[in-house]
Parts: C-alpha cells; structure tokens; sequence
C-alpha cells in the first residue's frame, strides 16, 4: 500500500485548458513524471522511458520544470542537462553534457515574456569540494540549444527568478553562512534582449522569498507574510497575520500564495484559505503549488487532506469552500476507522519554553487494547532541522498506528511554521533544545497516559537521525531508536556536506572551525559511552548530503561496544529513499526490530 499504485504528486502548472503536473513513482525507481491532463480527462505522460525530471541543485532539487504554451521543460535527473519537449517529439536538450557528467545543474526555470528565453538557476561544480561549486542565475535560449549566459554571479546562492513584466526581473539572493530563511536580498534589473540592466537591491534584513510580481513573502514583522515592494523599495505589508504563509525554502519551486491583477494576495493557513481579509475556512490540511489562471479569479492548487492522499484541486477565489477536486488522490486501502487522525499538542520544555507536536492514537478497528494498558509511543523527528511536522495524512504514520504505536511527530525549537522567534530557539543549540523537547515529549505522553514509559521508541531522518542519536548518547528516556541518514560526527559533516548547508552549522552550533570543541561536545560519536539501547540504522549509499561514513561510523563503534546495532545500506539510494522496495524493506525490518526490542511479540 506504502508503494504500489501510490504516486507523489508535486508541481502544478496550467496551460489553457490543460492542466499538468509531476508525479513521483516509488513503483518506477522513484522516477519524477509530468503528466498533463487533457480537457475531456485523458491522461498523457509527456517524458518518455529513460527521462526523470529531477534536479541536483542543492542537492534538494526542485523546479526541475515548466509547462509553457504547450511546451515542456525539464531538468533531466540521470545528466542534470535540460530539455525541451515540443509538439510530442522527442526531447531535445538545450545545454551542452558537461565533463564531468553532472557537473552542471539547472533549477527553478522561468520563461520570458516575449518567450524567447528561459532564466534559471544554474550550479557549477569544479570538484567534489563545497568551497568549488558557483550558483548564478543564467539565460538561455527557450527553443534551441545554446550556451547559458551569466546574469548575475557574486552571491553564495540564487533562487526564484520572477519576471514583474516584460522588462522586469527579480530574484533572491544570499551568502554565508545564512540559509535562506534566516537572511536574504530581493533583487531587481532591467530585462532586455537576454542580458540585466542595473542590477540592485530593493529589498533586505530578514528572509525574503517566492518573489510574484512586486510581491514578495518576508518575515520582517516575525511572520513569513506577504508584501508588496515597489521599484523604489518601498514597502507595504499587504495581509499581515501572525502566521505563517510559506514555508523554509529547502527546495526551490515553491509557490504559497498567487496575487489577482488589482494586487490582492491569496494564500492559505492551515486549511484556511485567506483574500483581501476575507478567510473561508476548508476541508483540506494545507495547500500549495497555488497556480492563478488567465480570468484572475481561479486558482488550481495542490491540496492535503488530514485523512487522505494529496489530491489538485480547483477553486474560485470568489468562492474558495466549493473546491472541485481535479486530480484525486491515490485510493486509501483502509477502512476509514484504520485512520488515525493526528491533534496538535502543546506540552512543557525546559527553561519554561512551550513545544509542540502532532499526536496519533493507536487506530485499528479489529483490535482492543488491554483494558488499563497504555501503547507504545514512536518519537517521530522531522529533518532539516528547520522545517515542520505537519497534521496532513501520511501512510508512514499509518503504518505504525495501524499496528499498535501511537506517534508524536515533534515540532522542536527551532521548528519552522511557529514565526522567525521559534525557528531562532535552536540557534546555538542544536542537540539540546530539540533533544530537550523530544524527551519532554515522551515523558508528558506517558504521563498523561497516552504512552507506555517502557516502551518508547525514537525514529528520525537527516537532522531528525542526528537528534535520534544525540537523545540516545546523552539521556535515557528511550528503550530503542531508528536513525534514518542520520549525523554522527558534526565536525566530519562541517567539512564534507554539499555547499547549500556546509555553514548551516554556524549558527546552529557555532563558528566551524572555531567552535570545535562544541561540535565534538554534541557529537554522538564522541559518546558512544552513553549509548547502551538498540539502534537501526539505514543509508543511502549515493547520499551527498550526509554521507554513508556517517552510519558506518556510528554502527563500527556500537557494535565493538558490544551494543545492538542493524544497518542496512541501499544502493541507488541517496539522501531519502525513493524506491519501492527501498520502502518496503526498510519499514517492514524496522517494525520487526521494534517488535523484537519492545517485546511485542
């Protein structure tokens, strides 16, 4: 159910009446499809056997296409060149194979006006070292091969180029050690004739992203709102709201909010969906990929659900609750009483500080628990560690409640979604506060009777793996863990992860290599002495962001302390797992080894 027949659905373009999108396929090697849906509902796959629409740019990708007047265009995963599709021919790839193989890579791809050229983001890499890879944004031509031309270079990093209108561009800009939610510059040039005009900065201090028009999201109140920044800089918050409107630009291509012709911004929180004032209220638990038509009023979006697949969906903003769903969702093969629904919690931390999470119950009609008896509990840690555990329908949770667990998926300082004073609580404190609020977790689960104290069980990946193994180094509230590309060694990561994160740790534990003592303080690696419960580990062996020497490290020094330790390493795999059997076999040994450490028979 986890893989087969399941797809994951990602951007959303119209063109006309057609309406595409991409499509992750577990079933397919995790292969990225854009599927364009006709007007009388047929299907059609528009890249042929051997294509993947996928980019490498950060490592992340995103923006890897874009639908255009018919047009299809697209990063290639296997050669990170870029295509174009016309007419249903065969693709035709616009840039050169570069030596060695991948060594340029191309995202968040916008069209010009005129429809001449196409601007994008483009990543050079001169080795294998962070400190030798260039971003720029370049031009190129739309419909023949050419050399990219530089536009703008300079900067550590550039993201979503915008055109405001015929001879207008904007886009994002920022240098180390930042990340792009902590502080960027909104950018402006002349466009004439594929080259810029006066390149300068009209907007800065704070994080700015997802330029549309002259609107732009900034968190210069707190809160990731939407702004209105005129050509002279001026500014004007056009729907202030103590929320959040967007999320942390980990990947690029993302698109929160649209903006209609008399300059009025719609975007949705929560469910709720807000514009000009007016909030109507839905039943979807998020909404991106916001897509604007040519009428100004309707919006096709990518809507989840609390109970079931993803799914795009249409809607007016004249009338936002009568949504028509355009694309459904996988089928869920469960029984609706198999659900479990996740209900946000608050709870205490330490130095009186307030955490959040989302908790599942236990869910399966065909079972009671033991009369007075409490469940399991699965500590759940998202990645990043600067995003968000989020309540929208996810079968990986449903895989363990279905079976007996309940889950808290764990919003820890320094989570996004909670306003720029939040994500701030893990700045110098990575492997503390996060660790902190995952225990706390745990024990106020069990003491509220909603968890067995005995039995408690950390899962995390990335960021979340390191946290998983920081909490089993340095405390012991949990009897076993899972860590997932999970981070062993902060000094060995500072020194050889990809150039997007490679001074993340700057602000999260201190100066590299300044702060080093620090980094070996908080290091599980350098505590192995602490370690004494079973741990599983699992890693993708093409994994670029935390690298594979970051598991074996971790599994050679517990199993010669004698603890239990179970890897299991994938081929083809790089940083999250993509393939169906990946999928399958990691889930089905980590429930055994649970199963097994638990006592769950």
């Amino acid at each position: 159910m986890l893989t087969e027949g399941l797809t994951r659905l990602g951007d959303v373009w119209v063109d006309g009446d057609r309406t595409y999108w991409s499509e992750g396929r577990p079933a397919e090697g995790g292969r990225t499809q854009i599927v364009r849906l006709g007007p009388d509902g047929s299907r059609t796959d528009m890249l042929p056997d051997g294509f993947n629409a996928r980019s490498g740019v950060h490592e992340y990708g995103g923006g890897a296409a874009l639908v255009r007047d018919g047009t299809v265009w697209f990063v290639n995963f296997a050669d990170q060149r870029l295509y174009v599709i016309r007419d249903g021919a065969p693709p035709v790839a616009l840039t050169a194979a570069p030596d060695p193989a991948r060594s340029v890579r191309f995202a968040d791809l916008r069209r010009s006006p005129d429809g001449r050229w196409i601007v994008c983001v483009m990543e050079t890499h001169g080795s294998a070292a962070a400190t030798d890879v260039r971003n720029e944004l370049v031009c190129l031509r739309a419909l023949e091969p050419s050399t990219p031309t530089v536009l703008f270079s300079g900067a550590d990093f550039v993201m979503s180029p915008q055109f405001v209108d015929e001879s207008r561009l904007r886009w994002i800009a920022w240098d180390h050690p930042n990340m792009p939610w902590n502080e960027t510059s909104l950018w402006e040039a002349g466009f004439d004739d594929g080259g810029l005009a006066h390149p300068r900065v009209v907007a800065s201090g704070g994080s700015w992203m997802q330029p549309v028009g002259e609107h732009v999201v900034s968190d210069r109140t707190g809160w990731w709102n939407v702004w209105h920044v005129a050509a002279d800089g001026s500014t004007t918050a056009t729907a202030p709201v103590d929320a959040e409107v967007a999320d942390p630009a980990w990947v690029f291509g993302s698109r929160h909010y649209v903006v209609t012709r008399d300059r009025v911004p719609a975007f949705s929180i929560g469910g709720d969906i807000h514009v000009g004032g007016a909030v109507t209220a839905t039943d979807v638990a998020s909404l991106g990929q916001w897509t604007l038509h040519a009428d100004d009023r309707t919006v096709t979006a990518l809507a989840r659900y609390a109970d079931r697949h993803p799914a795009i969906v249409r809607f007016t903003l004249d009338d936002p609750a009568a949504m028509t769903v355009l694309v459904p969702g996988a089928p869920v093969a469960l029984d609706p009483a198999d659900i479990s629904i996740g209900r946000t919690i608050e709870y205490p931390s330490t130095g009186g500080r307030t955490a959040h999470g989302v908790y599942y119950s236990p869910t399966n009609h065909l079972v009671a628990a033991p009369a007075g008896s409490s469940p399991p509990l699965i500590v759940m840690i998202h990645g990043g560690p600067t995003s968000q555990a989020g309540s929208s329908f996810d079968l990986d949770v449903q895989f363990w409640t279905t079976r007996g667990f309940a889950v808290v998926d764990v919003n820890y300082g320094g989570s996004s979604g909670f306003g720029r004073e939040v994500r701030g609580e893990l700045d110098g404190q990575w492997g503390v506060v996060d660790v902190d609020d995952c225990c706390a977790a745990a024990e106020w689960l069990a003491h509220q009777g909603l968890a067995d104290a005995d039995r408690l069980a950390i899962r995390g990946g990335s960021a979340g793996g390191f946290t998983v193994l920081a909490a089993l180094a340095f405390r012991d509230v949990f009897a076993v863990g899972a860590s997932l590309y999970g981070i062993a060694d902060l000094s060995a990561l500072a020194e050889e992860t990809h150039k997007f994160e490679s001074r993340y740790t700057d602000r999260l534990i201190g100066p590299w290599p300044e702060a080093r003592s620090v980094y070996e303080e908080r290091s599980p690696i350098h505590h192995v002495d602490g370690f004494d419960r079973p741990l599983i580990v699992f890693q993708g062996l093409d994994d670029m962001v935390v690298p594979p020497n970051q598991a074996e490290m971790i599994v050679a020094a517990l199993r010669d302390k004698g603890v239990e330790c179970e890897y299991h390493p994938y081929e083809g795999e790089g940083h999250g797992f993509r393939k169906a059997e990946t999928i399958q076999h990691a889930l089905e040994h980590e429930l055994a080894f649970y199963q097994r450490v638990l006592g769950l028979g």
